[in-house]
């Protein structure tokens, strides 16, 4: 391979919009991504939502259509995994033997779903979650109905499987550390509205809880015993208790790690030549001046495309407002903002009874992140476009504007 030549490890959304970006900017030198996963780079948020529901189809997966790869002469190593990295001789390990060379090399490494060591863990029927292959496990499992099933996780992807489980038919109970779920994410007000909001579909909710042990019979999971003693019944249990960044390999080569690979605004990490993006990336961000690690598609997506055009030497840095959504049952929620900047509670406009509001986060008296549910897309601006540029803008807006339903959306932003 030439010096200019360029490599990417990591099958995943950054990964595939790196290589994208790079033969849109003109990159006419050799790309090659290699990629653990057997399958051609795909989307992660419709495993837990629409994919997992049967409402979306194996073709809204693919990240590109596989037959971009090689139209745009795009080398893909798939089933391949990476054995390790040598920054001074800028080589790059694979299992299968190879070895590649790279000018400029993307860890786009993803993260990986944490476990627990429970007795009975490795009985059948109890499972993580992460990959399309899981999703179309739990899809078999839960499409009939009438199953027990214990999730053990009170984050988004939780909230997600446990909806989808219960929409099927299945009888959920969900465990979780916390008083509330999504408490640590949106606080006791809004992780109330979503627990009311499972609470009237069937889902049964122990919390604070943690599961001691799992029984079986025959090697199959029968039950969750929690730390209080309860038996929960069980013909599935998921684990779904966030994940963990992939830095095995960056630490190994000795990178800079802090919570992911640390990396500065471009996504330079501290090897010469070494980028990273998507979940593994702890990226400075020029809004905050702190770093932030983001596990959500638009990171990944936004990621991707800046590692890329920082590679061929632009002056490209990471400073898109954080976004991610969620689907639950009749619930579309939409989420812009820097969680580690939020103090107090939400200024509300709406109404959570309705399932229709908009939740603003204030600190100092500027909006720094925003929540909508349900809100008409029809509303000119929408109301994700209102968060964004009200986080943007750094300027004070007053909590009873932002609450105050007979002050349209456009009028909370700023003069142009």
């Amino acid at each position: 391979m030439a010096v200019e030549d360029i490599v990417i490890v990591g099958g995943g959304l950054a990964g595939a919009t790196a290589a994208k970006t790079l033969r849109a900017e003109g990159f006419t030198g050799r790309v090659v991504l290699v990629s653990a996963e057997a399958h051609h780079p795909y989307l992660r948020p419709p495993l837990s939502k629409e994919y997992l529901l049967g409402k979306a189809a194996e073709e809204a997966l693919p990240v590109v259509p596989a037959q971009w790869y090689g139209e745009n002469d795009v080398e893909l190593r798939l089933g391949v995994s990476v054995t390790g990295i040598d920054p001074a001789a800028r080589t790059v390990g694979l299992g299968d033997g190879g070895r590649l060379e790279y000018g400029s090399l993307l860890l786009a490494t993803g993260s990986s779903p944490r476990s627990i060591p429970l007795p009975g863990g490795g009985l059948e029927g109890v499972t993580t979650f992460r990959t399309v292959d899981d999703s179309r496990r739990l899809r078999a499992s839960l499409a009939e109905g009438g199953r027990n099933v214990v999730m053990i996780g009170s984050g988004w992807i939780g909230m997600e499987l446990a909806a989808a489980a219960s929409t099927y038919g299945n009888t959920v109970t969900l465990l979780g550390h916390e008083e509330v779920p999504l408490g640590a994410a949106i606080g006791p007000e809004l992780g109330g509205f979503f627990r009311s909001l499972h609470e009237t579909q069937g889902v049964r909710f122990r919390l604070p809880a943690s599961a001691a042990e799992i029984t079986g019979q025959s090697g199959r999971v029968t039950g969750v015993v929690t730390d209080s003693g309860e038996v929960l019944p069980a013909d599935l249990v998921v684990i779904a208790v966030g994940v963990a960044p992939g830095v095995s390999l960056a630490a190994a080569a000795g990178i800079g790690l802090r919570n992911g690979i640390l990396t500065d605004a471009s996504l330079r990490t501290d090897a010469p030549g070494v980028y990273a993006a998507g979940d593994v990336a702890n990226a400075l961000h020029p809004f905050t001046g702190e770093h932030h690690r983001s596990e959500h598609w638009s990171n990944a997506l936004n990621g991707g495309k800046v590692a890329a055009e920082a590679m061929l030497g632009q002056d490209a840095v990471l400073d898109t407002v954080p976004y991610f959504y969620t689907d639950q049952f009749d619930v579309s929620m939409e989420y812009s903002g820097f969680p580690t900047l939020i103090t107090g509670q939400p200024a509300i406009r709406g109404s959570l009874e309705a399932h229709e509001f908009i939740a603003f986060w204030q600190r100092e008296g500027r909006v720094v992140a925003g929540m909508s549910v349900n809100w008409p897309r029809s509303s000119r601006p929408g109301a994700q476009k209102t968060i964004k540029a009200l986080i943007s803008a750094r300027t004070p807006v007053s909590a009873e504007a932002l609450t105050d339903p007979a002050v349209p959306l456009a009028e909370l932003l700023p003069a142009p």
